[in-house]
């Protein structure tokens, strides 16, 4: 039996894949391809279909989505709870008094302050044969339309064997005064996965929108049903939630293929190492600004940006085509931690 450590080293070894984009403009995206095969896409539909600008849809190096479908593109058996869970984003619950998070076309805007993230631009696009970066410009604006936060992200595309990493560091800068993100539990760089990658449930669940309406889900059929978190220190499944750690593995498999979405933090940021925001439902963020919600008050945070200040937040996700070991995931953590 190969040990986990000689698995790491043979994965290090594999030879680093192409990386290209294609700019559909017409669509509003641009396509990420690595070894020739689709990879992501950076997604800006604009307001009328989303309130920000998000990776979508995610697969493995075989082709197998690992984002849940529903509402763009709804496949059957998902469920179809809070509709602002799409593909991979950045946002946060707390802006100013404004909810980035929640915003959707889904909810009576009337009831409540909700911002929008609107993309400005594609600033530098640049593929190449072990790596392709993006970097994108967007505006955060407030339930009034006025300025908040220039936002400037970076995506770090590259792919070996059968696993793709994507980082992403995202500078945010206030314009228009001192921008305050209190401790809020919903927040901040997120994952929506497909039905597969959810942790078996065995009971009935209540669902609550951003409008405060619950819904009601009755036990769901779990044949095929086989996710399972793991996170830096060891504790696993339900338990990873309000837990800080330096990353998350989510681990399941769909049809015959083992797969693991994993996320790494960054020791550049703040309130490193964060805490995690990991549901069992499907939702797989890390929050590093609510240390409130996730600590019983034990921690408090309270985040600003002064007027003219930027914060930079940067994050690794890693999928691959296999169930990734604790010592191929400390070494890619180590890895991502050397990166500016």
């Amino acid at each position: 039996m190969v040990g986990a450590f000689a698995m790491a080293a043979i994965s290090m070894l594999a030879q680093a894949q192409k990386v290209d984009f294609v700019d559909n403009a017409k669509d509003k995206k641009v396509d990420v391809i690595i070894d020739g095969k689709p990879f992501t896409s950076y997604f800006y539909p604009g307001a009328d279909v989303l309130k920000k600008a998000v990776l979508y849809p995610v697969m493995t190096a075989k082709g197998t989505l690992v984002t849940r479908g529903w509402p763009l593109d709804p496949r059957g058996s998902e469920r179809v709870d809070h509709p602002h869970h799409v593909g991979v984003w950045l946002n946060y619950e707390d802006v100013n008094g404004n909810d980035y998070w929640n915003n959707s076309n889904a909810v009576n805007h009337a009831k409540r302050a909700y911002g929008t993230i609107t993309h400005t631009g594609i600033k530098s696009m640049k593929g190449g044969k072990n790596k392709g970066v993006l970097t994108v410009t967007a505006d955060w604006t407030d339930k009034d339309g006025k300025l908040t936060l220039k936002e400037v992200t970076t995506y770090t595309f590259a792919g070996k064997g059968d696993t793709r990493t994507m980082d992403r560091s995202t500078t945010l800068t206030a314009v228009n005064g001192d921008v305050a993100m209190p401790d809020i539990k919903d927040g901040m760089f997120a994952i929506r996965v497909a039905r597969e990658l959810e942790i078996p449930s065995n009971k009935p669940e209540i669902f609550t929108d951003a409008a405060g309406i619950a819904t009601k889900v009755p036990m769901m059929n779990n044949t095929g049903i086989t996710g399972n978190y793991r996170n830096s220190n060891g504790i696993e499944g339900e338990d990873v939630w309000a837990k800080r750690a330096v990353w998350c593995n989510l681990t399941g498999k769909i049809k015959d293929e083992n797969i693991s979405i994993a996320i790494i933090d960054h020791p550049k940021n703040p309130g490193y190492p964060a805490y995690w925001h990991a549901r069992g439902y499907g939702l797989f963020a890390v929050n590093p600004l609510g240390q409130k919600a996730f600590s019983n008050g034990k921690d408090v945070m309270n985040f600003k940006i002064k007027n003219g200040e930027s914060a930079t937040f940067r994050y690794r996700m890693v999928v691959a085509s296999e169930h990734l070991a604790d010592a191929s995931l400390n070494g890619m953590a180590a890895d991502f931690g050397k990166t500016k």
